[in-house]
C-alpha cells in the first residue's frame, strides 16, 4: 500500500507540474515599456515553457513575439469582444508559421480532389424536431483527455478519432482513447502529418475492421510505417461508415451534434485563435477551411450568446483547457466555417468480443455547457 501511495503521489506531481507548464503567462503594461522589459518578459516566457532557442533564433523571433504581446494586450484592453486573449506556448510563432505548422490540413484542397470517400446516403437525423437548449457529451462520458497533435498536421486523424470515442462511448458505455498514430501511418489515402481528410479516415476504420487503442499504438507525432501488429493489439473499436451533415447548415449540425459528437473544419489560421484564451470567440476568421477539430457540444453564454464547444487537439494549455467556444449562429456556413464540412461515424456493429454495458442517451449530454 506505502508503494502504491508514493505512485499515486508522483503521478499526482508529475500532472501538476506539466499543468503549470501548460498555464498562459500573464504580463502588464509595464513588461511592455521598453524593449529591455519586453526582452525579459521574452526570457521569462521562454522558461515557462520551456522553449530553448539558439541565440541567433531569438533574436530573429524576438520581434515575432513582441508584435505578438502588443496585439494580445491591445485586444483585452480594447474589452469590446466577449473573449480574451492569453501569452501561451505559441507566443514566438507568426501567423504563417503558426498556420503551417498547427493549421495546414487543407482540407479545402484535398476535398477538390476525387479522393473523397462516398458517405452513407441521407442525413439520419434530419427529421428531429425538438432540441435540448444545451448538450455537452464531456459530462455524458463520452469526450477523452485533451490531446495534442504536436509540430504534425494530423488534426484530421485527431478530429476523426473525437467522433469515432464519442459514438463509441454512447452505444457500448465504455469510453476508451484510441490511436491518432495508426491513422497517421495506416490510412495511405491521406498524408499524415501533411494533411487529411475526415471522412476518408471514417471510411478507412470501417474497411479496416476498425482502430484500436492510443495503448496499443502510442502517437509520436510524426509519419511512419504501418505496424499491423500494434494495429491489431489491444481492443478494437469498429464503426459502419459515416454521414455528411448537409453542408453549412448550423441547424443541422445542432441535430447531429445533439446525437453525438462530430468531425468539423475550420478557418483556424487567424492571430485571435491562435491566443484565444476563454470567452465565445467571435473573432474574424474565413473559410479557408484548414483545421480538423470536433464539435462535442452546444449550449448559451450567460449573455444570451450561442456556442458551440469544440475541442482542439493543440494540448490543455491552448483556450479553456484546450477547448475553445465558438460563437453560433454567426452566419452562412457557421463561424470560420464550422458548419461546411462536418460529418460523424455510424456505429451498429458490436466491437470484437464486447461485453454489454448500459448505453449512454442523448439525455446524459443534454446539461448546460456554459460553466466550464
Amino acid at each position: 500500500m506505502a508503494r502504491l501511495a508514493k505512485r499515486l503521489l508522483l503521478v499526482a506531481l508529475v500532472v501538476a507540474a506539466a499543468a503549470a507548464l501548460c498555464r498562459a503567462m500573464e504580463f502588464d503594461e509595464k513588461d511592455l515599456a521598453t524593449d529591455e522589459a519586453l526582452w525579459d518578459l521574452y526570457e521569462r516566457w521562454q522558461a515557462h515553457h520551456r522553449m530553448h532557442r539558439h541565440h541567433g533564433e531569438k533574436g530573429r523571433r524576438f520581434g515575432t513575439f513582441k508584435e505578438n504581446v502588443h496585439f494580445i494586450h491591445a485586444h483585452n484592453k480594447r474589452g469590446d469582444r466577449p473573449y480574451r486573449l492569453r501569452l501561451n506556448h505559441f507566443g514566438d510563432m507568426g501567423r504563417e508559421e503558426f498556420r503551417s505548422t498547427f493549421a495546414d490540413s487543407r482540407i479545402n484542397d484535398l476535398r477538390r480532389e476525387p479522393r473523397a470517400r462516398p458517405a452513407v446516403p441521407g442525413f439520419m437525423y434530419e427529421d428531429v424536431a425538438e432540441l435540448p437548449q444545451s448538450v455537452d457529451w464531456r459530462r455524458a462520458g463520452a469526450v477523452t483527455a485533451v490531446k495534442n497533435q504536436g509540430k504534425c498536421g494530423s488534426c484530421w486523424a485527431f478530429s476523426t478519432v473525437v467522433a469515432v470515442e464519442g459514438i463509441n462511448a454512447i452505444r457500448t458505455g465504455r469510453l476508451v482513447s484510441l490511436s491518432e498514430q495508426e491513422l497517421v501511418d495506416c490510412d495511405t489515402e491521406e498524408n499524415g502529418c501533411q494533411g487529411g481528410l475526415m471522412e476518408n479516415a471514417f471510411e478507412f476504420i470501417k474497411a479496416h475492421g476498425g482502430i484500436t487503442t492510443e495503448a496499443a499504438y502510442p502517437y509520436r507525432a510524426r509519419n511512419g510505417t504501418c505496424d499491423s501488429y500494434r494495429s491489431r493489439h489491444g481492443q478494437v473499436v469498429v464503426i459502419d461508415g459515416h454521414q455528411a451533415v448537409p453542408a453549412g447548415s448550423e441547424e443541422a449540425l445542432a441535430k447531429a451534434v445533439a446525437h453525438q459528437p462530430v468531425s468539423v473544419a475550420i478557418d483556424a489560421g487567424g492571430q485571435a485563435f491562435q491566443f484565444y484564451s476563454e470567452g465565445v470567440f467571435t473573432g474574424e476568421c474565413g473559410t479557408d477551411l484548414d483545421h480538423g477539430v470536433a464539435a462535442v457540444g452546444y449550449g448559451v453564454d450567460d449573455d444570451g450568446t450561442p456556442y458551440w464547444v469544440v475541442k482542439n487537439s493543440w494540448g490543455p494549455g491552448w483556450g479553456e483547457g484546450g477547448y475553445i467556444r465558438m460563437e453560433r449562429g454567426a452566419g452562412d456556413g457557421g463561424l470560420c466555417g464550422i458548419a461546411m464540412e462536418a460529418s460523424f461515424p455510424i456505429k451498429t456493429s458490436p466491437n470484437p468480443a464486447q461485453k454489454p454495458r448500459r448505453a449512454l442517451l442523448a439525455r446524459d449530454a443534454s446539461a448546460s455547457a456554459s460553466s466550464q
